[in-house]
């Protein structure tokens, strides 16, 4: 009897292990939405999407993720700076947040004299937002009453954001009295003459006083982006959406951080991440080298002459920028790095060659 009681325990146990792992095979991935023909696609695995390179999300969880995906508005006026608020929306959009634009009325604005726009909303029928951002380019329009009124009365916003002469409207409705800002270089006089309640700092691409964010002149903007992210979403999640926009320009934490809540404070720095760069052995009798990139304190793979960033999660384990791959390291007794497996190859050590 007991043996047949132990054989039924391992025939249930066998059959649960084997419905799992079809039932995993079987997951669907999909991607958010993002109006495009790659919203109607579905995959078996959670990569990136090849059309769009937003993030697969498991079917089932995709509907939870929209509940909680940050709104942020883009309030736009005659004149923004194309890269001004462009730059920042492909940084929020990558991260899955709902971006929607907002301008005093629903009539076509022009930016720059070149790209037509027509706002999703204007301010009387916005939604609320969790985040506010504003950007530069004919600022003269955050001295019309109407808006400056509309920003003071979105009490519910959890941050607002900044780019370039943007702040100017934090500056007009308050929201940046007594507190820390920069803006457009050539504008910083300005700001500093008109609002001598706020401290203006010349010397950084952004400012983070914690629930607002203030950033330097255009390109600055995407550092803020990054940063906002960062704060939100993890160093991880602005690394990549980095990655995928190549800009390598990126300096994490290249601001002045004034908040608690800084996403940096845990990052790896270069001697803890020495201990795994050097040349390993691959796949078919090829290396694998890991350097480190000083500007970003991270790691990264070089395969075939390419470099693909590697992501810290816990210990000796990383993953890849998909989330596919899961890589952890192996010691010796003296703690030293020996080799390392992968999820895709787990019955295969990759030894370290320059012990």
């Amino acid at each position: 009897m007991s043996k047949l009681i132990v054989s039924l325990i391992f025939f249930i146990t066998i059959s649960a292990t084997s419905k799992t792992s079809i039932q995993q095979s079987q997951k669907i991935y999909v991607c958010p939405p993002c109006a495009s023909s790659c919203d109607t696609i579905k995959f078996n695995k959670p990569l990136i999407c090849p059309h769009c390179n937003m993030k697969l999300i498991a079917k089932e969880e995709l509907k939870k993720d929209t509940l909680k995906r940050k709104k942020i508005a883009f309030y736009l006026q005659p004149g923004v700076e194309i890269l001004d608020f462009g730059g920042p929306m492909e940084v929020f959009a990558y991260a899955n947040f709902e971006v929607f634009t907002v301008s005093k009325t629903k009539d076509p604005i022009t930016s720059q004299g070149i790209l037509k726009i027509l706002p999703d909303y204007s301010h009387k029928d916005a939604p609320q937002a969790d985040i506010l951002a504003f950007f530069g380019g004919n600022n003269s329009a955050f001295n019309d009453p109407e808006v400056i009124n509309w920003i003071k009365t979105q009490e519910k916003t959890e941050y607002h954001f900044s780019v370039c002469t943007g702040a100017f409207a934090l500056a007009k409705s308050g929201v940046l009295k007594g507190k820390t800002a920069t803006t457009f270089h050539s504008a910083l006089d300005k700001l500093e003459k008109e609002y001598p309640e706020i401290n203006v700092r010349k010397d950084v691409r952004f400012v983070d006083n914690g629930k607002v964010i203030t950033t330097a002149g255009i390109s600055a903007g995407i550092d803020g982006a990054l940063h906002l992210v960062a704060k939100l979403k993890g160093f991880n999640e602005a690394r990549k959406i980095a990655y995928y926009m190549e800009y390598d320009k990126w300096v994490p934490g290249e601001g002045l951080i004034l908040s608690d809540d800084n996403p940096y404070k845990e990052l790896d720095d270069s001697q803890s991440l020495e201990i795994y760069t050097g040349v390993y052995k691959y796949l078919n009798n090829t290396t694998v080298e890991l350097k480190i990139n000083p500007r970003e304190k991270s790691l990264y793979a070089i395969i075939d002459s390419m470099k693909h960033p590697i992501f810290h999660v816990n210990n000796t384990t990383f993953t890849d920028i998909g989330n596919t791959e899961i890589i952890t390291f192996t010691m010796d007794k003296n703690k030293k790095i020996t080799g390392f497996t992968s999820s895709e190859h787990p019955n295969t050590i990759f030894h370290r060659l320059n012990k």
